[in-house]
């Protein structure tokens, strides 16, 4: 018998459906900012003034690798974590619904910054990612810890990238 307080809880879909969901919209976020970087990195990134903390480039896709697969298996976790019945299923929906967002955001920073040049819009996008991350890490705790603790390397990483875009505004 369960306590009160405990509800069963599943998987949202069978596992490699689950699986796919997991991992398909971070790679088409992950193709969308190589696609929008590939040709900005040399040339217009190149150009402009950035700040002493700024990492070399190599840096950049290396975390980026990492911080994704982090991210798909988050995601994974999450949507396996769903409760079967009660009101704790409205908040995983939401929980589900910040982690959605938080990827869209995350794939329109890059076009943003990289391919229209709008850092000042990019540092908007960015800032907005760092909080839809956040608030994803707070709802995704109740469902499974793990998920929400693989996704707080994320959220450093996305502090210091909007840090780093604030002080390239400044600097350009």
């Amino acid at each position: 018998m369960l306590a009160a307080t405990q509800v069963p809880v599943g998987p949202a879909l069978p596992r490699w459906l689950r699986l796919a969901a997991a991992i398909v919209p971070v790679m088409i976020t992950a193709s969308i900012g190589s696609a929008a970087t590939q040709a900005e990195i040399p040339g217009w990134y190149a150009g402009l003034n950035k700040p002493f903390f700024n990492p070399p480039n190599w840096v950049f896709p290396v975390a980026w690798t990492l911080l994704y697969t982090m991210i798909a298996v988050a995601l994974w976790r999450l949507l396996g974590a769903m409760p079967r019945t009660g009101p704790s299923r409205e908040a995983w929906w939401l929980a589900l619904a910040a982690f959605l967002v938080q990827i869209v955001l995350n794939a329109a920073w890059t076009p943003v910054f990289f391919t229209a040049h709008a850092i000042g819009t990019g540092l908007i996008v960015v800032a907005m990612l760092l909080v839809m991350v956040l608030w994803t890490i707070r709802l995704s705790w109740r469902f499974d810890r793990l998920a929400a603790w693989l996704l707080v390397p994320y959220a450093a990483w996305v502090a210091f990238a909007t840090l780093l875009n604030a002080a390239i505004l400044r600097l350009n």
